[in-house]
Order: C-alpha cells, then sequence, then structure tokens
C-alpha cells in the first residue's frame, strides 16, 4: 500500500497522514484537467503539428468500444503515428518504433514499455484498412484542391503509371500475390502490381489500385477513372494506347494524352485534316471484339465507329535520348487552342511520374515491403501514401511560404530533414510559440533544398559497383547446400 510507505509523524493513528487530511478537494474541472494532462503525456503525437491539416485528430479518435476503445500507450492515436514514423524512419523496423516509444516515456517520466514488439504489431493489426483509406482520400481531397499552374490553360494534369513491389515470402502473401512461374518454390518472393495516378502540378497520389503479376495496367486503370473530373487531362505512356479507355475518358468530358502503340502511324496522304508537316488530324476504327479482349461485349457495343484524334510527330533533338522520334495520340484536336509544341512539352513532363515512383519505393523504401500477411501488406501500402502525400504537402507548404518553385525541391531532401526534426517536434513540454519556431526552421531547411536544374542530362540504367560473389539460392533454403569457394557460381543441389 502507498499509504503505509508514507513517513507517519501521528503515533496514535498509524495509516493516517496530516498533509493528506489537511488538503483540499480538487473540483471536477481541476480533476477533468489533470486527466486530460496525463493523456497528453502519453501521446505520441506531436509530430501531428506538421501535418494538422490534412490529417485530421477526429479521424483517430477512439473507437467506441472494443479495438483500441482504451486509452492505452499503444492507443489509435499513438499506433497511427507511430506507424507513420516507422515509414519515415531510414531503419524502418517493429523495433525501432518500440525503442523510440521507450525514449519518450522516459522523456516523461512515464513507465517504459516492454522492448518486444509484440504489443506494437498487434495494435497496429488493430488499425482498420479503411479508416487509413479515409485518411488517404482526406489527405489527396487537400492535395487536390491546390491550384493548377502552368499546364495547358490550367486544366488539371493527371498522369498515370504502373509499379512492382515484393514482399515476405509466406504462405499467405504467395496466395494473394504469386511469385513468377518459372522460379522454384522457395527461391522467389510474392510480387504485387501497383497503378497509381498523380497529379503531375504536385506530385500526389491520387488514388491506385493493386493487383498480382497477372493484373495489367490497363484493368487496374480502368477501376481508377472515378478519380478524374470533368475537364482533366489524362496523361500516360505507350501501355495505355487503348480505343476503348480514349472514348470512354471522352465521354467524362476527359481528354487524353498518350503515346501511340499497337496501331501503326497514319500517313499525310490518309489523314482527315493536315494541321501541320507533323500534325494531323485522323480518325481511328472501332476495333473489333473478341473473346480475348478485356471488356465486354456490352461495352463494346456503345463504343462509337469511329473516333477523331490528333496525331503528332515529335523529332528528338536532344543528344543521348534513346528514342529519335515518336508519336502522340490526342483528343485535344483544337491545334489553334493547344499547339504540337505545348503538348509534346506536356508528354516530356511524364517522366515525372518515373520520379515520383522513385520517391515511394526507393526514399521512402516502399519497394520491398515487411508485413507477412495480404491484410498488413494493404495496410503498409496505404501508410507509404499517406506519408508520401503528407511530405508533398510539407513541400509545397514550405514553397508557398518561401516564395519557391515546388518542381525544385527535393524530396529526399525534405524527409530527411523531417527525420531529424521529429525529435524535437515530439517533446511534449515545449511551449507552441517554441513549436512554431521548430515548425518555421523545417520549412527553411526544406525550401533551401533545391534540385538544380539538369535539362538534357542522360543517366544510364546501368549499375557500376558489383554485387558480392554469393551464390544464388536454386533450392529451397533447407535443402541448399553451399560451395566452399563462393567465387564459383555453379552449387550443388541434393
Amino acid at each position: 500500500m502507498l499509504l503505509s510507505c508514507m513517513k507517519n509523524i501521528t503515533p496514535f493513528f498509524a495509516g493516517f497522514h496530516i498533509q493528506t487530511l489537511n488538503r483540499k478537494r480538487r473540483s471536477e474541472m481541476l480533476e477533468i484537467k489533470r486527466k486530460l494532462a496525463l493523456i497528453k503525456q502519453k501521446s505520441f503525437s506531436q509530430l501531428a503539428e506538421c501535418f494538422t491539416t490534412f490529417i485530421p485528430s477526429n479521424m483517430l479518435e477512439p473507437s467506441p468500444n472494443k479495438a483500441h476503445s482504451r486509452r492505452r500507450i499503444y492507443s489509435k492515436l499513438n499506433t497511427f503515428w507511430a506507424f507513420f514514423s516507422q515509414v519515415i524512419d531510414a531503419d524502418g523496423g517493429c523495433k525501432e518504433v518500440t525503442r523510440k516509444m521507450q525514449a519518450y516515456a522516459s522523456l516523461n517520466g512515464l513507465k517504459l514499455p516492454a522492448s518486444s514488439t509484440s504489443a506494437y504489431c498487434q495494435a497496429r493489426k488493430k488499425l482498420k484498412e479503411s479508416e487509413l483509406m479515409n485518411i488517404l482520400k482526406h489527405n489527396t481531397s487537400r492535395l487536390d484542391n491546390i491550384p493548377e499552374r502552368g499546364f495547358l490553360k490550367g486544366r488539371r494534369v493527371v498522369v498515370v503509371d504502373g509499379t512492382g513491389i515484393s514482399m515476405p515470402d509466406t504462405k499467405e502473401n504467395q496466395k494473394e500475390w504469386p511469385q513468377q512461374s518459372q522460379q522454384k518454390e522457395g527461391c522467389g518472393f510474392p510480387t504485387a502490381r501497383i497503378c497509381a495516378c498523380f497529379s503531375l502540378a504536385t506530385g500526389g497520389v491520387l488514388s491506385f489500385k493493386v493487383g498480382n503479376k497477372k493484373s495489367a495496367e490497363l484493368p487496374l486503370f480502368r477501376k481508377q477513372w472515378d478519380t478524374f473530373k470533368k475537364g482533366d487531362i489524362f496523361l500516360g505512356d505507350k501501355g495505355f494506347c487503348s480505343f476503348y479507355d480514349l472514348a470512354k475518358l471522352k465521354d467524362r468530358d476527359v481528354d487524353s494524352v498518350i503515346t501511340l502503340a499497337r496501331r501503326p502511324a497514319v500517313d499525310a496522304s490518309c489523314a482527315d485534316k493536315k494541321l501541320a508537316p507533323n500534325d494531323l488530324l485522323i480518325s481511328w476504327k472501332k476495333p473489333r471484339w473478341t473473346k480475348k479482349t478485356a471488356y465486354s461485349q456490352s461495352d463494346w457495343k456503345t463504343l462509337p465507329s469511329t473516333l477523331i484524334v490528333r496525331q503528332i510527330r515529335v523529332e528528338v533533338t536532344v543528344p543521348g535520348f534513346r528514342t529519335k522520334s515518336f508519336y502522340i495520340i490526342t483528343t485535344l484536336t483544337d491545334a489553334e487552342k493547344y499547339s504540337a509544341e505545348e503538348i509534346a512539352d506536356l508528354y516530356l513532363q511524364r517522366w515525372n511520374v518515373e520520379l515520383f515512383f522513385r520517391d515511394i519505393k526507393t526514399t521512402i523504401g516502399m519497394d520491398i515491403l515487411r508485413c507477412k500477411t495480404p491484410d498488413m501488406i494493404r495496410k503498409e501500402i496505404i501508410m507509404h501514401f499517406i506519408v508520401y502525400n503528407s511530405i508533398r504537402m510539407l513541400m509545397y507548404e514550405a514553397a508557398e511560404e518561401r516564395c519557391v518553385n515546388v518542381s525544385r525541391l527535393s524530396f529526399k531532401g525534405a524527409l530527411q530533414a523531417l527525420r531529424q526534426w521529429e525529435p524535437h517536434l515530439n517533446q511534449a513540454k515545449i511551449s507552441k510559440r517554441e513549436r512554431l519556431r521548430i515548425l518555421s526552421t523545417l520549412y527553411d531547411a526544406i525550401s533551401e533544398n533545391k534540385v538544380p536544374l539538369r535539362q538534357g542530362r542522360r543517366e544510364p540504367r546501368c549499375v557500376k559497383r558489383r554485387p558480392k560473389p554469393y551464390q544464388l539460392l536454386t533450392v529451397a533454403r533447407d535443402q541448399m547446400k553451399e560451395i566452399l569457394h563462393r567465387s564459383k557460381y555453379r552449387a550443388k543441389q541434393p
């Protein structure tokens, strides 16, 4: 008992304490304030001060019952921001989060949580996928409200592309996202395909869909048509060159700019109208429907018999580029309003989507995921996109306050600054004025790290550093027999 440990100066009444008897009873308001102060001390959400405008705290309120209904060290609020911190961390492991929680508890004089990652992993598992998606949608809507600048009369440009990711080799992951068929069991990793829509102006993710190795980019893209608004421009590579998609998007008042594929280029003698020497107005005929067609016959019947598009031949004169010429297909048929040079320059900006995926996969680390079940893999993907959009918004706010072009700011530099400023933001005992000062210096650090203009620079996709001469795993790990000299590449099989 705590009372028995107190120093008693009244020998006649054991267990009573004079100072306790003289203390006035606290009012209800003081008691509420005391409890709120204790809850705030146990909060790991000071990182939210950076992102309070586009990750609202009301979305992280405790659940009314069952999971995350109690105010514990791993509450819904703490678990979300711990997960957020795990993604932006250079290490990215669960143990890093538990160590950070221990350090935070020690700083605030609280009882240290256990070193085991079990409690954190269980709390993270209780986060609902639908709740994370709602946060991402709110996050996306904030980025979507940023005015468009510099692209074809101020119209919003949505750039689309696909990529692949891998994950731990577990039975659950293999069942959902199987490895390549030519790989032996135990020698490969589950792989998933992601098709995502980005805002070209801000670089933010607008929507995404996940599929397995059999999922092509076009079917995944068709599930995201609701992302587009009236007046948008769809920008894609030759993988999205499809009569069906261009016609359906045109019905939604969405124009398209893509490269020509799977159809021969039309000669000027066969064009409907010659707008310029390399600028033609042509008619595409509706393709035939077969059983192998990706859409139904009823959808095929709704397509127009012909589609008027514009074919622009682009000559590449920049030294070092592999492609010397290519054709752009677009539904922007008004040559007076949209010149061929403007459209060609817009398509040149399509390469930015490759950089967006590089920021997500390489800089943040979504290329190789860590979770061992499909349910947690989906949550991990969503959290990576939440973190990515949050950093993009942070870069935009820093650029607006310092009058800098956001496209010139380094995403990796912003992430590095956030990693180093995070421990200072997570101090519960600093004043609001001090926290605003820290945020101001964070904006300064982000806005000062500009990427130099390197137009026409050629960087071949080659690796200079040679890998270590280890053997390749050709059978299951428990059956593999290692060669004594690792400079030899042929392994013995049982």
